[in-house]
């Protein structure tokens, strides 16, 4: 049983008085007129998430990161979050680093900590992030159309570059290492491309699992299928060089920890977009689009589809 098919089976319910419940990248919740809360949680879990031994100022940036990152594919302001902390140890030293990288990344995106839990236990770290948009315009995952252009911000595949080096998997240079490195251990949010997005794009998502598996939750969301081109994945130098390797593939369309929003929009929103790409300073690419179907094919430059063994991570799969 995959990690969703489970979440379906066992805890997918209607939520009544939910205007969106379980399935999207946050919960919406009406708590006003004209206004919806987003509400999302995220849990990372040492040796899971992350090595145990990582240092504990980016860990408390990602921590909040990965979670504001959901608001901003929602298209939500972040406002408040809840951390719950399950740890091994009283350890101080670590505690204040944490903390103080944690502090830095809500400071910097206008996000309140209003309460938690701690306990003894396995190192765990669990978020629950708290956001307002206007009614009416969140973005969502069903919203695809027929005829829509996909985008993707940023680069990918230099977390999973990153991650590959650490795990022994694939041997980089140390500069090379250092290039991508940020994109795993620092994480950065793309709320302002979210809320720029607002009445522009169908539908949006975070990449998180990596962009095929993310992608998919779009279009069976949507119930239509997507052509992506592989030769226009904006990737950087550093993942070029592996990009005609399986294993380089495999960190572009399915490694995760991108943390870039993927979304689709109608062709005549393509000015306008790459407009917002002007001003974010914040490379917007189209790779592809939707069309008629229930999958996402990749194709190279001659037209064959490239095949994967998986379209990303899966914690049961």
């Amino acid at each position: 049983m995959s990690e969703f098919s489970l979440i379906e089976k066992y805890f997918t319910r209607p939520a009544p008085t939910a205007v969106l419940g379980v399935g999207d990248d946050a919960a919406l919740i009406a708590i006003s007129p004209g206004i919806n809360m987003a509400v999302s949680t995220d849990m990372l879990v040492a040796g899971t998430h992350f090595y145990p031994d990582a240092d504990p100022f980016l860990l408390g940036r990602k921590t909040l990161a990965v979670n504001i990152s959901d608001m901003a594919a929602m298209g939500a302001v972040p406002r408040w979050a809840t951390l719950a902390l399950s740890l091994p140890e009283e350890n101080e030293a670590w505690l204040a680093k944490f903390s103080k990288g944690f502090f830095s990344m809500a400071e910097s995106s206008g996000v309140e900590l209003v309460g938690g839990d701690t306990t003894r236990g396995p190192l765990t770290l669990s978020v629950t992030i708290m956001g307002v948009v206007p009614l009416g315009q969140a973005l969502r995952r069903d919203g695809a159309r027929i005829g829509d252009e996909i985008w993707v911000s940023g680069k990918l595949g230099d977390a999973a570059l990153a991650l590959a080096h650490l795990q022994g998997k694939n041997r980089l240079e140390d500069a090379d290492y250092q290039r991508v490195s940020s994109a795993l251990h620092d994480p950065k949010p793309r709320v302002a491309l979210g809320l720029a997005l607002r009445s522009i794009a169908h539908s949006a998502i975070d990449v998180s699992d990596g962009l095929l598996a993310d992608l998919g939750h779009i279009l069976e969301q949507s119930r239509v299928g997507a052509e992506i081109h592989f030769d226009q994945l904006p990737v950087s130098e550093c993942v070029q060089q592996f990009s005609a390797q399986a294993f380089g593939k495999r960190c572009v369309m399915a490694g995760g920890d991108d943390y870039e929003l993927c979304f689709t929009a109608p062709v005549e929103m393509r000015a306008r977009i790459q407009q917002i790409s002007d001003e974010l300073n914040l490379p917007l690419t189209i790779i592809g689009r939707i069309i008629r179907g229930n999958r996402g094919k990749v194709l190279a430059q001659d037209g064959t589809e490239i095949q994967l063994e998986k379209s990303g991570y899966d914690h049961f799969g």
